[in-house]
């Protein structure tokens, strides 16, 4: 199943081929390299107006080459949402505009609890810049956001405070994700809403390397003991390449559905380019809804 992220007008994928993808973002447009664009770019004139390319360096990692001056971020929206864009010397940007069809799921769901007058509580692992807490907030849930690293725990309370909700109930934790589950199952913390994307490598709580595939089901299992009785959804996001929807789905199958019943359901996650209409996948994502 492909699942599109087709509400953006601040964000579009131009063209992609050649290993590259030409996207503009508000009135920016960037050039970046793509694993997945194995065919010819399908439009080539259009990629005259990239204003910035991102290059990959032989030896890793790489850099951008600007054909005029930008500024080092700026503003964005979806909706009601605000978030900054900013360049990395890691090729992305801050923001993952696929993710935006689980931003629309997501606030949908705590949308129609709020308005029957239920709370929600989500938690929000390997949190990022935060768009899926910022989306979240806005629809009246209570988050924690959390992630390891300090400066992308300070963009997501940046981009909070940019679509105006810095007064939301939200908790910004620097933490080891394992360490801060564990300590979440002890203490009988319970969540309605869990939405996660684990890196494919890392390191565990005691500085052992961690690997998706030989690590996710156990803490899979421990991420799914903190969902409350009145649980609304589980997300889970990888960007692993070959690791499919049929492996996440199946993993949410057999935690949640066949113990708790409700439904999953997993797919792509895509975005359209406007001007050839093919479809470049993003990443993919299990969803557990309850029934």
């Amino acid at each position: 199943m492909n699942i599109i992220a087709e509400g953006w007008k601040d964000f579009e994928l131009i063209d992609c081929g050649d290993g590259m993808k030409l996207e503009r973002w508000g009135d920016v447009v960037l050039a970046r390299p793509d694993p997945q664009a194995v065919w010819k770019k399908q439009t080539p004139e259009a990629w005259k107006a990239a204003q910035a390319v991102y290059h990959r360096s032989q030896s890793g990692g790489g850099s951008w080459e600007y054909k005029k001056e930008l500024p080092r971020r700026w503003k964005i929206s979806y909706g009601s949402l605000k978030f900054y864009v900013e360049p990395t010397g890691f090729k992305h940007t801050g923001l993952f505009p696929e993710q935006a069809a689980n931003w629309d799921y997501m606030s949908g769901l705590i949308a129609k609890r709020r308005a029957a007058g239920g709370s929600v509580r989500v938690l929000n692992l390997f949190g990022y810049t935060g768009a899926a807490s910022v989306a979240c907030a806005a629809s009246g849930a209570s988050v924690c956001h959390v992630d390891a690293s300090k400066g992308m725990v300070t963009r997501a309370r940046e981009n909070m405070e940019l679509s105006g909700l810095g007064d939301r109930p939200v908790r910004y934790l620097v933490d080891d994700a394992f360490k801060f589950v564990a300590r979440e199952r002890r203490r009988g913390s319970r969540y309605e809403g869990i939405v996660m994307d684990p890196p494919s490598y890392g390191r565990g709580p005691g500085g052992e390397v961690w690997k998706l595939e030989d690590n996710i089901y156990a803490f899979l299992e421990e991420c799914c003991g903190l969902l409350s009785d009145e649980g609304l959804f589980f997300i889970l996001n990888s960007y692993t390449t070959g690791f499919s929807p049929v492996v996440t789905g199946n993993m949410l199958r057999i935690l949640l559905e066949n113990r708790r019943g409700g439904v999953v359901t997993a797919g792509d996650l895509c975005l359209r380019c406007t001007g050839s209409g093919l479809l470049l996948p993003c990443g993919s994502t299990a969803k557990w809804e309850n029934g």
